[in-house]
């Protein structure tokens, strides 16, 4: 991880502009809605949750597989490889990246020492988990999420923190550029029910080209030298 954030992969090669990265989706949207496609965010960032969550995997690598999710599809369109197995790959190169290993259950103390408030930290950590079912952690950098998923906090909580964002040396039309796509995200999700919806935007989705059978290849190259021969 590179000490300067301004220096790193994450931004140099992974923070991209809103433009790029619906030019590069158009192959995308010519068989579905931009709606449909918000639709295959939300539903395989949850699958992702569900998998990452079945495993017993940290948060950290739950939000990593999904950022490395958005990524490839940021670059290469849905039928190049079947998100379905794209999912739980990211999963696993995930948990490689993070270092996660599953811990014994026989060497774990048993103790209970945590009392959970609900509080604007609590509330903007879940934000930024629901933040990873849209394309904000492509275009804007971390640090402006936090903040945003923070002010979103704030007002469900009835913090006033006013004064405190004034004092901040951040660009506060980015900021609300991010909350409105928060709102946006909640404001269909709590419309979109997966069971009745899903199959048939999965339905729309070309499926990846097979690649050609080697051994029908070889076989077929055979029996053509075998004619040779006997001619």
């Amino acid at each position: 991880m590179a000490g300067n954030f301004w220096q790193s992969s994450h931004y140099l090669q992974w923070v991209l502009d809103k433009q790029d990265l619906m030019k590069e989706r158009q192959k995308d949207l010519k068989f579905l809605t931009e709606e449909e496609y918000w639709k295959l965010q939300i539903f395989f960032a949850n699958v992702i949750q569900a998998l990452g969550e079945h495993l017993k995997l940290r948060q950290q690598v739950i939000a990593t597989a999904t950022v490395y999710f958005k990524r490839f599809y940021a670059r290469y369109s849905l039928k190049s490889i079947d998100p379905v197995l794209m999912a739980p790959t990211c999963v696993f190169l995930a948990s490689k990246v993070e270092e996660f290993g599953v811990v014994s259950n026989t060497r774990l103390i048993s103790a209970a020492t945590s009392v959970e408030h609900e509080c604007p930290v609590n509330v903007c950590r879940r934000i930024v988990n629901d933040t990873y079912r849209t394309d904000l952690c492509l275009l804007y950098p971390p640090f402006m999420i936090a903040l945003a998923c923070l002010h979103v906090a704030c007002v469900v909580q009835q913090k006033d923190a006013r004064q405190w964002f004034a004092e901040l040396s951040v660009d506060m039309d980015k900021i609300l550029e991010i909350i409105r796509v928060i709102l946006k995200l909640y404001d269909q999700w709590k419309n979109f029910d997966d069971r009745k919806e899903m199959a048939a935007v999965l339905n729309k989705v070309p499926k990846p080209k097979a690649p050609p059978n080697s051994e029908t290849d070889q076989s077929s190259n055979g029996s053509q030298n075998s004619s040779y021969s006997q001619s």
